[in-house]
């Protein structure tokens, strides 16, 4: 088991992975955040950019997504950014945190934003109570409890009990891998490959 974690940990992404096997290649990064020490924090921090993260040891729901495209050479905070500056109107940023322009610190870091980019950038499948229906690689996002949205990514691992896939996710406790997919109501189901 060490040796294995140690292998995945120091996994490099080519641009090949981009093309060939990408959906084995975010699945293989977002298990490796599973064996990171992450806390949960949703705190606000003023990051860098590009390529800005929150320290290494906190995250929330989406630095699960964020980091596994960024261990990929995709920097979702510029991505979300730029689409942002141009298309302000078709984000949430307005009517659900009554901000009058983007911000490059958290846009990027807020479910409802990408659930806007996924959709713009990405494909867009129907939402089903069938999990041979959710493919590795594909995101999903729930509705918690106090309308909560949550997001997290597929494995291609499988629940020996229920036969779903299992989720990497960031729900209080750091990244893990669960069964969890029809925990919550799903709100989302979204492909996001990153043309060349």
């Amino acid at each position: 088991m060490i040796r294995r974690f140690l292998f995945i940990a120091t996994i490099v992404f080519s641009q090949d992975a981009l093309s060939d096997g990408f959906e084995q290649a975010i699945v293989l990064a977002a298990l490796d955040q599973t064996h990171q020490n992450v806390r949960y924090d949703g705190s606000y921090f003023s990051i860098a950019y590009p390529n800005g993260d929150v320290p290494a040891n906190v995250g929330v729901c989406t630095d699960v997504i964020i980091r596994s495209y960024r261990k990929l050479g995709v920097d979702l905070q510029v991505l979300v950014h730029e689409d942002m500056v141009k298309n302000f109107r078709l984000y949430p940023s307005k009517r659900l945190w009554g901000l009058k322009s983007t911000d490059r610190n958290i846009d990027h870091r807020r479910v409802p934003n990408l659930q806007v980019f996924f959709t713009r950038y990405g494909k867009v499948f129907p939402v089903t109570d069938q999990g041979q229906d959710y493919a590795p690689g594909d995101i999903v996002t729930w509705m918690l409890p106090g309308n909560l949205p949550h997001i997290g990514i597929v494995t291609d691992k499988i629940s020996r009990s229920t036969g779903n896939p299992l989720i990497v996710h960031n729900i209080g406790a750091g990244p893990k891998l669960e069964d969890m997919i029809f925990s919550y109501k799903i709100t989302g189901h979204y492909r996001y490959v990153p043309h060349k």
